[in-house]
């Protein structure tokens, strides 16, 4: 059986887990939080908390394989409401992310010393110890590597930071110590397995220092669409413009700005995002003249994106762009860059662009394009719409339980992996 585990148990973790339970593989799922929306949480709880622990909610059939660690998790997310954001300081809170990742890890690999464990599937960050005690007990490690690797991301961020000052706060992974990034490399090291979702992220991995663990490729699956498809957008009406995603430079944020600058009066922007916990008054400066929404339940996302006519993610660095398969299910077009799964999922000019980074240029042009020609836009959609179909989470959880069962018949020979080098 295998014991898996993520902090966080987002949307891709969520049906990498289901895939290992539906095959039989699945032992437990470690997380943080699994929220119940029971009758006195209701009550009790903020709104606006409960909407964001609704995102931790573990499918109703992962419930009797879950387990939860959840104390340092719970004080991340109450340290900013109780004016204690010192406590999640970048790497050094108690209660960081870095923190909490380290902490499960930790769990998991005294769990893993239960025979009843052949494996264990990690993440990126939350894998190291995990993976030490896999090495010396002869388990296999399957390594989760939902971006690209970190010496890629240095290269590019590092000279963003200097192309574009001013939005350099918000490249976050700049700031990662040595310690953090060595134990990026050991667990890179100690893997037996990596798994992936894009072919940009398989690139990166270019970057890294030998490894001997196979790369496998399984690319993430899109939402069912809506009922209902968006109205075509009258001639000579704004083209509604969306973007979804973390408010940083790493999504190319000011170059999406800039471009909808070039074809003012054309278009509406509407941004979804939390803001970063940094000072950027450079960002501030565009949400306040955009349409900005701090952050929205899933449901809702989607339906801000049936409401619009086409989605943009100008990102630098990416490891997939989920929100790309989502947009495309809700017939959004997309633009967006190689340093994504966009070519993966494209053919550019057929449900989408691909254009390249830092061309705010180029954006325009595409936009400008898509609000002359709505009949374009129009097709475009529905074959955003028919491409979604064919990358579903029923497929990418096929492909995982097959990696998973082709992995588990050739165990690691030797323990010898944990001479890794040491963070």
């Amino acid at each position: 059986m295998i014991l898996m585990a993520h902090p966080t148990g987002n949307t891709n973790v969520r049906h990498a887990a289901l895939a290992l339970h539906r095959d039989g593989l699945l032992g437990e799922f470690w997380t943080c939080l699994n929220y119940r929306d029971r009758g006195w949480l209701r009550r009790m709880l903020p709104r606006s908390l409960r909407g964001q622990l609704r995102r931790r909610a573990c499918p109703e059939e992962l419930h009797a394989k879950t387990r939860t660690r959840s104390c340092r998790e719970a004080l991340r997310l109450l340290a900013p409401r109780l004016g204690l954001g010192f406590l999640a300081r970048h790497e050094t809170g108690p209660v960081s992310v870095d923190a909490v990742y380290r902490s499960l890890d930790r769990q998991v690999a005294r769990r893993l010393e239960d025979d009843r464990f052949c494996a264990v599937y990690a993440y990126e960050d939350g894998a190291e110890e995990s993976f030490r005690a896999a090495a010396r007990l002869g388990r296999t490690a399957f390594y989760d590597l939902p971006i690209g690797y970190w010496r890629a991301a240095r290269a590019i961020l590092g000279e963003e930071a200097e192309l574009q000052p001013a939005w350099a706060p918000t490249l976050t992974g700049n700031r990662d110590s040595a310690a953090k990034t060595d134990r990026k490399d050991v667990e890179l090291a100690l893997a037996d397995v990596v798994l992936v979702a894009s072919s940009f992220t398989r690139r990166t991995l270019e970057f890294a220092p030998p490894f001997r663990a196979a790369v496998v490729l399984a690319p993430y699956g899109a939402p069912p669409p809506l009922p209902a498809a968006t109205p075509p957008r009258d001639p000579g009406h704004l083209l509604r413009v969306l973007y979804v995603g973390s408010l940083g430079q790493r999504k190319g944020l000011s170059y999406l700005f800039e471009a909808c600058r070039q074809v003012d009066g054309l278009l509406q922007l509407t941004v979804i995002g939390a803001r970063p916990a940094v000072d950027c008054p450079a960002l501030d400066r565009e949400l306040a003249a955009v349409r900005w929404l701090p952050g929205c339940p899933h449901a809702q996302i989607l339906t801000e994106m049936a409401a619009h006519d086409v989605f943009v993610l100008p990102s630098l660095f990416e490891g997939f762009g989920l929100v790309l398969l989502e947009a495309m299910a809700m017939g959004l077009p997309v633009i967006t860059t190689p340093h994504t799964a966009g070519p993966d999922l494209i053919e550019d000019g057929k449900e989408g662009f691909i254009v390249p980074i830092r061309d705010p240029a180029a954006i325009a042009a595409r936009l400008e394009l898509l609000h002359d020609e709505p009949e374009r836009l129009q097709e475009m959609s529905r074959q955003a719409r028919l491409c979604a179909r064919r990358f579903t989470w029923e497929s990418y959880q096929a492909r995982l339980a097959a990696c998973a069962r082709t992995a588990l018949d050739h165990p690691p020979a030797a323990p010898a992996c944990a001479t890794a080098p040491s963070s």
